[in-house]
């Protein structure tokens, strides 16, 4: 039997026609960049973060645990930025702990998730996961890297990200932009290229995002 989180590798709905974007009847997709200490968070329009300031391992879960379900109150979906496995980075272990927690408290409150890995997020935003220097022909790193990205947000959507957490956004922006692509509502004229990132995203349920 299917179940509400029984994820399925559902090709994207079709693109939605040109013209005025309607204003009402739009699910509310959220996208969560979730880390130990700034959780960038996005939803149509807007950016935000979640700063964990505890002193202990423990308060900051629970501060960015509470932080994100203020955000995700009422969505219909909720695009989460999985794990660089390549990556082995120090307090590998807290940063899965947590994103576990995360699923498994939208999973409670019955709100359908996704997780996108960091690849799958910028070849929908840049059409590449390695994007290079078009000086040099470099391939990009660190702050070069996800300032392609965040430059990618502002072309293509018109926001801006700014602040400390001005990289978590805006890889926010983009995971609500692909669930909002899935679903059908798309922010922008997104090519092939960078489209194709959405196939290989293991989507839940449609019917169960739409009864949202």
């Amino acid at each position: 039997m299917t179940t509400l989180f029984d994820l399925t590798t559902e090709a994207p709905a079709a693109p939605a026609a040109a013209g005025p974007r309607p204003t009402t009847g739009i699910p509310k997709v959220i996208g969560l960049d979730v880390a130990m200490g700034t959780t960038g968070i996005a939803g149509e329009g807007w950016t935000d973060y979640v700063k964990a300031k505890g002193s202990s391992q423990h308060s900051r879960f629970e501060q960015q645990l509470t932080g994100i379900a203020d955000h995700t109150r009422h969505a219909a979906l909720v695009v989460i930025e999985g794990a660089a496995y390549g990556h082995n980075n120090q307090g590998a272990d807290a940063l899965a702990a947590m994103r576990w927690m995360v699923r498994h408290d939208l999973w409670k409150r019955r709100i359908p998730y996704a997780v996108v890995t960091p690849g799958q997020r910028m070849i929908y935003a840049v059409g590449t996961a390695a994007p290079a220097d078009p000086a040099t022909g470099k391939r990009l790193k660190g702050d070069a890297l996800k300032g392609a990205l965040r430059d990618a947000v502002a072309t293509t959507y018109g926001i801006t990200t700014e602040g400390p957490a001005r990289y978590d956004e805006a890889d926010a922006y983009i995971l609500m932009a692909m669930g909002l692509h899935w679903l059908g509502w798309p922010l922008a004229v997104v090519p092939d290229t960078h489209r194709r990132a959405l196939d290989s995203v293991r989507w839940p349920e449609r019917a169960a995002v739409i009864a949202r």
